[in-house]
């Protein structure tokens, strides 16, 4: 069993001091060449890969440059068009719903604040923050996916459940100026290491601060179940 550091604040120092080394060249994996082909690729990823995403996109993006060509185009044809990604029929309603909003309350540019961002169908906070951390460079808040939500309860940072909570839990434990990185690591570490059912911790660059670590815990604390 690994042993975490002392207080919270230096369990997320060291983390982020070893994550950063381990993934220097980490960021967002959706590609996207403008603020609203990303809010489309956000929105289209939630519960679905960013691999399918990127995939879908490619032709999406070719098809669907305004935000207009998507208020004017049918449910039924988004659908089609986003055919193989998770929920297709719902998010092809958010697509037109989204589309609308943008020409008919912001002159068919993506909004950048919150409140409005989190008005369009489909996007809640985890998008919004994606939305404005890599569209507007404005940094409100942590991404809290699930990689987040698993491994920041798995190293002992937080107790918190819910993805809200556990945002602004973490907000008040890791520095402003890693709010944006601290997803990237951690997805990038549940991606390659820290996976959701089999973490490889004999590999691992935090097992010996990780009080999860599946060699001597009897528990995993992101589950709270037994190893």
């Amino acid at each position: 069993m690994g042993t975490p550091l002392d207080s919270r604040e230096a369990q997320v120092d060291e983390v982020l001091d070893r994550l950063y080394e381990e993934y220097p060249d980490t960021d967002i994996s959706l590609n996207f060449s403008t603020e609203l082909e990303l809010l489309v690729a956000v929105v289209l990823s939630a519960q679905c890969t960013d691999e399918r995403v990127n995939e879908v996109c490619e032709d999406l993006f070719e098809k669907y440059r305004t935000a207009e060509d998507y208020a004017e185009a049918s449910e039924e044809e988004l659908a089609d068009d986003i055919y193989g990604i998770t929920f297709h029929n719902n998010k092809a309603g958010y697509l037109k719903g989204i589309g609308e909003i943008l020409v008919e309350e912001h002159g068919g540019e993506v909004p950048d604040t919150m409140s409005e961002l989190t008005d369009l169908p489909g996007v809640g906070r985890k998008t919004a923050n994606v939305v404005l951390q890599h569209a507007h460079d404005v940094t409100e808040g942590i991404v809290v996916d699930t990689h987040v939500q698993r491994i920041s309860r798995r190293l002992g940072i937080t107790e918190e459940e819910r993805p809200g909570a556990i945002e602004t839990d973490l907000m008040g434990v890791v520095p402003e100026d890693d709010w944006r990185m601290f997803t990237h690591l951690l997805i990038s570490h549940g991606r390659a290491t820290c996976t959701a059912r089999n973490p490889d911790c004999d590999e691992c660059v935090l097992a010996d601060v990780c009080p999860s670590e599946r060699g001597d815990a009897a528990v995993d604390l992101a589950s709270g179940e037994a190893w």
